[in-house]
């Protein structure tokens, strides 16, 4: 097997894993090959212990088997170059080891070459912090807004301003923003019938 089949076989895998099922002539535009290619890079797979499901007809398309084990890690080169870029930009409370303990798994599975750009931004950026940081988003936090933002869930939370008063707040999640050090939620506040910014760092509750 060559090393392009083997990359276009790490792609498809990739993409097979990003939507629920796709079909043949999608993933030959996005892999820029035949759908006949597709075909036979699935039966590969297949080989190599990965369950693809596929259906015939107009319908037909193919995905992986519910509870099918991968690979951890199935990245590209800008992928990779973002995760240690993102890393190294902080703006999350605590996280610090813990983004130093992933780097580190990262580049235990990277190819050569791009281990070598990890490395680079890893041991080359810093941060200048103009004045004292404020307070940081928890990770536990920005993951539950990140859920209820892509399920389009009500959020019913406490929310503290900038006078110290506190007050329940029930809104329609639509975005997180990171501006600096901060993190903020832009949703819908169903009570005032408008469009509102929260500081992640002032919800609570």
């Amino acid at each position: 097997m060559t090393s392009d089949t083997t990359g276009r076989m790490l792609r498809l895998l990739s993409l097979l894993q990003t939507r629920r099922e796709w079909s043949g002539s999608d993933l030959a535009d996005r892999l820029q090959v035949t759908v006949r290619t597709v075909r036979r890079d699935i039966d590969r797979l297949r080989d190599l212990g990965y369950p693809v499901d596929s259906a015939r007809g107009h319908a037909g398309g193919y995905r992986l088997a519910a509870g099918t084990v991968l690979p951890p890690l199935l990245l590209d080169d800008d992928e990779a170059v973002a995760i240690a870029l993102r890393t190294a930009a902080g703006g999350l409370t605590g996280i610090e080891e813990t983004a130093l303990r992933a780097l580190v798994k990262l580049e235990q599975v990277l190819p050569r070459r791009l281990r070598g750009q990890v490395t680079a931004l890893q041991t080359s950026i810093a941060g200048i912090a103009w004045e004292p940081r404020g307070p940081r988003a928890d990770p536990a936090l920005l993951t539950t807004l990140a859920f209820a933002c892509r399920d389009h869930e009500l959020l019913t939370f406490d929310y503290t301003t900038r006078t110290g008063t506190t007050a329940p707040r029930r809104v329609e999640p639509q975005h997180l923003v990171a501006s600096g050090d901060l993190w903020y939620l832009l949703a819908h506040d169903t009570d005032r019938d408008d469009w509102r910014i929260f500081r992640l760092d002032r919800i609570t509750s």
